[in-house]
């Protein structure tokens, strides 16, 4: 199956699902001689017909008729939260195409790889996966392809995952414009995501709330607003992906922590040498992290 002449279903388009589909229709179905399509499946139906009129989709169908969709997929993007993938899969599991690769795009893993084996058909795929890219703003209205340039994209690679779809799905994101492939497993994942994303959005929307007056931001200088911008938070995604993976959140939280209470202790107690030697430690942790690229597998 070649990039150019698959058909690709779009479930849910929001922002993902919307750049997904974006990135597909301008790096991949722009080609010469391509044949390919885009469907696209959402429940409201104003940014389906956006899609269309801006020629992203080639056809769109309502929730009620996604698995006319699904019939004719090659591959299929999930883009819904973790527990809404999992009651998808369940719900249309006798509807996708024979041979189908389906993938997601969801924040944590541990729950597929527990459920999956259990309800894949054995003629589908599916494989985990995790684009790192994305923006602020909710809906396809915020949508771009150019969120994946130069980004991540992390596959956790499966037992049941066929070979050649596995490499299907690396050409594929390559062309979609990512320029790193992390593969690891769901559970390195969940790890490493709970403290490079996860605990990031727990800090910078603790730090939004401890603002005790919100003009402060009138004195600001960058350094709030760099390390606040995330904090703009879609609070029931979040709050899912947060108690989806409590376990290591809750103990990279727990480290914040004890490093919160060695700064209040070397500040109060006015300790300059050792305050000094932690700060020039973190510039040279943060200088090596720089040049780090990859997740250990």
């Amino acid at each position: 199956m070649e990039l150019k002449n698959a058909v690709y279903g779009i479930v849910g388009l929001g922002i993902m699902g919307g750049s997904i589909a974006k990135s597909i229709r301008q790096n991949i179905l722009s080609q010469a001689g391509s044949t390919g399509k885009v469907l696209a499946c959402n429940r409201s139906t104003a940014c389906l017909s956006q899609a269309v009129a801006e020629g992203v989709a080639t056809a769109v169908y309502t929730s009620e008729h996604v698995d006319n969709m699904l019939a004719e997929c090659d591959v299929v993007f999930i883009c819904l939260y973790p527990h809404a993938t999992l009651e998808f899969m369940k719900v249309h599991r006798d509807h996708f195409k024979s041979g189908a690769i389906v993938t997601d795009i969801s924040g944590v893993k541990g729950i597929f790889e527990k459920s999956m084996p259990d309800i894949l058909r054995p003629d589908v795929d599916f494989i985990i996966g995790h684009p790192m890219a994305g923006g602020e703003k909710e809906g396809y209205a915020n949508s771009d392809a150019r969120f994946f340039v130069n980004h991540n994209y992390i596959l956790c690679p499966s037992d049941f995952n066929k070979p050649e779809n596995l490499e299907f799905m690396r050409t594929l994101v390559t062309e979609m414009g990512f320029t790193r492939i992390t593969e690891t497993t769901c559970d390195t994942h969940d790890y490493k995501i709970g403290f490079t994303s996860q605990l990031c959005h727990v800090i910078a929307s603790a730090l939004v709330e401890s603002a005790e007056d919100p003009a402060i931001t009138a004195f600001g200088g960058g350094s709030f607003e760099d390390l606040t911008r995330i904090a703009m938070i879609n609070a029931p995604l979040w709050t899912e992906l947060f108690i989806a993976n409590k376990e290591k959140l809750v103990q990279h939280i727990e480290n914040f922590e004890k490093q919160m209470e060695l700064f209040k202790r070397y500040i109060s107690e006015e300790d300059s040498e050792n305050l000094k030697a932690m700060l020039s430690d973190t510039r040279e942790k943060r200088l090596k992290m720089g040049s780090i690229r990859t997740v250990a597998k």
